[in-house]
This record gives C-alpha cells, structure tokens and sequence, in this order.
C-alpha cells in the first residue's frame, strides 16, 4: 500500500495482481489502450507466464501493469514488460514506479535473469519513469512490425 495525495486528499493505493475475482474491475479502467477483449483476458489469466498488477484506489484501477515470462532453449528466463498504463489523473505519484518494481520482484521470482521492454522514442512520460526505475536505455536497437499478420504470408 501507497498514500498518495490527489487534488490536497491523502488516498491509499493497494496492489494487486489480476485474477478472475478482481477482473471485472478492468471493464471500468481507463489505463488501457482499446476495449477489454474477454477472450483475450481468459487467455491471460489462463497463462502461467502471463502477470497483471493493477493500481487500485477506493475500489477503482488507476494503474496497471503487466508482464511475460520470455523462455527459451538457450537462455535463461527473461521478463518482457508489455505495458504500465498509470491514468491521467494519478501520474507522477509513485504509482508507475511501483508497477515497474513490483514486475520486475516478480520476475525475479520466476527465475528470470534479466528485463527488459521498448517504449516510443517520443514516450518522454514513459522514458522518465523507466529511468527513475533505474532501466538503462539501449542504442543499436532496431523494431520490425508486421502488423496483421493475417494479411501477411511470411514465405513471400
């Protein structure tokens, strides 16, 4: 748990990972991207290597952030963070460091070796915060995209 002061009140963050008692909760969030597939948040939680934390205040997600285990034959597990959202209102509190920490402790408990993840280069927000968790930026990185891979034949 975390006080945070918001508009002069002092609040109490809680910290929770994603379940199925606690998911209806994501349909009302607005720290996501797009709508709440229910298919795609099954198959979330039904993935061992799939982790969720969400930021909650008076009953309500104000943050959220969520990783993957990486596996693979000839290295050691490895922690992908795919996404910390922190809304609007609630920014600059602590909330998205918290997120971040608590993944990687999670991670860590997994048996995985190292973190990482790939922001925007113009994410200033999100570069602030990954540096205030100590992350190192990168150079020499390069991202290919394949967007919808059902329109794609990979052969051509």
């Amino acid at each position: 748990m975390r006080a945070v002061t918001i508009d002069g009140m002092s609040e109490t963050v809680t910290y929770q990972p994603l379940t199925s008692e606690n998911a209806s909760l994501l349909q009302t969030a607005d720290v996501f991207d797009n709508a709440i597939k229910p298919d795609q948040l099954a198959a979330f939680l039904a993935q061992p290597g799939h982790h969720m934390v969400l930021a909650i205040i008076s009953g309500a997600i104000v943050g959220m952030g969520s990783a993957t285990v990486l596996l693979h034959p000839d290295k050691s597990p490895t922690l992908f963070i795919n996404e910390v959202g922190v809304s609007e209102a609630h920014r600059r509190r602590g909330i998205g460091t918290d997120l971040v920490r608590r993944l990687i402790g999670w991670g860590d408990a997994q048996g995985c070796m190292s973190t990482w993840l790939a922001t925007e280069d113009d994410n200033h927000p999100a570069r602030a915060l990954y540096r205030a968790c100590v992350g190192r930026e990168q150079s020499g990185l390069v991202m290919y995209d394949w967007g919808d891979t059902s329109e794609h034949d990979a052969h051509d």
